[in-house]
């Protein structure tokens, strides 16, 4: 017997069987073509956008902290710069005057240093929320003295920036030396002052 002999007597002797289980096997393989393979497709695209959402949503949560974090830090700086105004500022001209006059006479005596000269002038060419004040000085004393009168003079908490220093040598090798020195400091401008 042949093979193709075989299947027809098969066929033929359990066709009761075969015919239900081919009609399942066809509708099963409709249901799976027709149904469960384009959700699956849905499915797999559903979560690959849902992996894409979740990418986004970590993106923006990263930039809304780093933006919070952003708007602390201005916020602190803005709170810095009103405390450097109100605390190390002086709060006008006349406060700016009185400050240093006494600090850079006191500064001098504490160093054994004779002021030859003082000038201030507010810089009214300076533009901006504060207002410059130019303070020259001339002094003379020992080298060590103004050494120390400088280092005193930066480290001090009055608001004074350096500018300018020079340092000159008398005519008699033992005659102290001159020193000029310009400085300036900052205060707030008022409505009534320059």
């Amino acid at each position: 017997m042949t093979v193709r002999q075989l299947l027809s007597r098969v066929l033929a002797e359990r066709r009761r069987v075969l015919l239900p289980l081919a009609v399942i096997a066809a509708v099963n393989l409709a249901v799976y073509a027709l149904a469960i393979y384009p959700l699956s497709l849905k499915v797999d695209a559903s979560e690959r956008s849902a992996a894409a959402a979740r990418t986004q949503l970590a993106a923006a949560q990263h930039e809304d902290r780093v933006a919070r974090a952003t708007v602390g830090r201005a916020e602190q700086a803005r709170t810095d710069l009103a405390r450097f105004y109100r605390d190390a500022l002086p709060g006008g001209l006349e406060a700016a005057r009185r400050m240093t006059y006494t600090r850079l006479a006191n500064l001098a005596a504490e160093h054994d240093l004779v002021i030859e000269r003082r000038n201030y002038d507010p810089d009214t060419a300076y533009q901006g929320r504060l207002k410059r004040l130019a303070i020259r000085m001339a002094l003379t004393g020992e080298y060590r003295d103004i050494r120390q009168f400088l280092h005193d003079l930066e480290t001090s908490p009055e608001f004074l920036v350096i500018e300018d220093v020079a340092v000159t040598q008398g005519a008699n090798p033992g005659a102290p030396l001159s020193v000029s020195v310009q400085l300036a400091t900052y205060f707030a401008a008022t409505a009534d002052g320059p």
